[in-house]
């Protein structure tokens, strides 16, 4: 595959991925966000587990400690997210999830206590602004939506970080299939504690379970793990941070959702953190001796 196939192909998971968050909105009208949740990752589970049933019997126990973790990290990123769409837009949800990507730096410089680079300190201060701009109102409050999605975007970079400590030990697939598994896990435990679960849903909200759940989890998961070797660590994530981008759009375009100025140049300050901090740590490590060598 040419480099210009794979980065195509990874636009296409990014946009599917932008997609999902008017697809989810819409389908909260007629179910809880844990209930939504929990079907997901539930079908996708279900899926994984019989497209790879010889990993899922040959799991290790260290496999499963390493998933659960990671599991449970992308459960509290997915239920946060679905709970703050109830009460936000999908563009603004779109723009604060994308923060996830400025927050792994700062959140692994206070774990291991070493001082952000400065591109990343730049990211960071620009997608900083436009959070303020993006999600404060005249009275200098944000709307309970977007803390409940800014929750999220803490969750999802916790996610990263776990990704990156367990993923170079055990196989990543094996990994993926035992963290979908656990969210599916947590949201059920959760909706039946907190909700009411039912099978009986309109066929707009099961259309939403199975988009999001075949594919936004499993056809676009299978896609990324397939062509990204084909193109660069700059071109992923230049491609991956359209994705609020596209979230604005959907929104847009399927829902009449429209940003103000202050909301779209808050949303475009988001952006442009994300792509100076995760170009700037791309340059960085191109620079150290054992890149370079590789």
């Amino acid at each position: 595959m040419s480099r210009w196939q794979a980065d195509i192909t990874l636009v296409l998971v990014t946009l599917i991925w932008g997609s999902t968050f008017v697809v989810v909105k819409g389908a909260l009208d007629a179910v809880g966000p844990l209930t939504f949740v929990a079907w997901r990752f539930t079908v996708a589970a279900l899926a994984l587990a019989l497209l790879f049933h010889r990993r899922v019997r040959a799991l290790s126990r260290a496999e499963l400690r390493a998933g659960g973790i990671i599991g449970v990290w992308l459960a509290l990123g997915y239920i946060l997210q679905t709970i703050g769409l109830q009460y936000t837009t999908t563009g603004k949800a779109g723009f604060i999830t994308g923060l996830s990507v400025v927050l792994v730096p700062v959140i692994a410089a206070l774990w291991l206590r070493q001082p952000p680079g400065a591109w990343t300190a730049a990211g960071v201060a620009m997608a900083t602004a436009g959070l303020g701009l993006l999600t404060l109102d005249a009275s200098l409050r944000p709307a309970p939506g977007d803390l409940w999605v800014l929750g999220c975007a803490v969750a999802f970079a916790m996610h990263i970080i776990s990704v990156s400590r367990f993923a170079p030990h055990h196989d990543p697939l094996s990994l993926t299939v035992v963290q979908i598994a656990v969210v599916a896990l947590i949201a059920l435990g959760g909706a039946f504690i907190f909700e009411t679960p039912e099978v009986r849903l309109p066929r707009a909200t099961w259309a939403a379970i199975l988009f999001t759940a075949l594919a936004a989890t499993v056809v676009a998961l299978g896609l990324q793990n397939s062509v990204q070797p084909f193109t660069t660590p700059t071109h992923t994530a230049l491609i991956f941070s359209l994705e609020p981008v596209f979230a604005a759009f959907f929104g847009w375009w399927l829902a009449g959702e429209v940003l103000g100025l202050k909301e779209l140049v808050g949303g475009a300050l988001i952006l442009a953190g994300m792509v100076v901090a995760e170009l700037g740590g791309l340059l960085a490590a191109d620079r150290t001796p054992s890149a370079t060598a590789s």
